[in-house]
């Protein structure tokens, strides 16, 4: 079965495009990082990378190394500027796997010990939340 093609109307894309805002983490010519704005947990920010593609099974090889080096970098600052214990990294690919924004995607989400991650209910997190948990990341990566 042949997947649907990438969508450029997908709401990661118009957020790479300006069209709809983000909590900015960090950003470099071939990522974009940015609060998830329904977290699983404090910090829970999700890595794009800015060529269009719809999830791991067709991102070009290319773009491997530059969207990993750019989750590596927001881990580490997550876990830093957190305290946090540890980090959980997701990628869900195509409805089966969980996917839901048909943009590619990480999710780095830093973690306690002893606290779970939050259900996903489709709640949104109060802007000032997200932007305070951004501003502290960015410090940390020294964006």
């Amino acid at each position: 079965m042949v997947a649907p093609a990438y969508d450029p109307n997908n709401i990661f894309a118009k957020i790479l495009r300006g069209e709809i805002p983000c909590h900015k983490v960090y950003e470099d010519e071939h990522v974009l990082a940015f609060m998830d704005i329904m977290p699983r947990g404090d910090g829970h920010t999700l890595v794009i990378p800015k060529v269009a593609a719809r999830n791991i099974l067709d991102l070009p090889a290319e773009a491997f190394a530059p969207l990993m080096a750019g989750v590596q970098k927001v881990a580490r600052a997550a876990k830093a500027a957190l305290d946090a214990d540890g980090i959980t990294l997701q990628q869900f690919s195509e409805p089966a796997g969980g996917q839901v924004v048909f943009h590619i995607h990480f999710h780095v989400i830093p973690r306690w010990n002893g606290v779970r991650l939050r259900p996903h209910t489709g709640e949104m997190a109060p802007g000032a939340e997200l932007a305070g948990f951004a501003k502290k990341i960015a410090a940390a990566i020294g964006a």
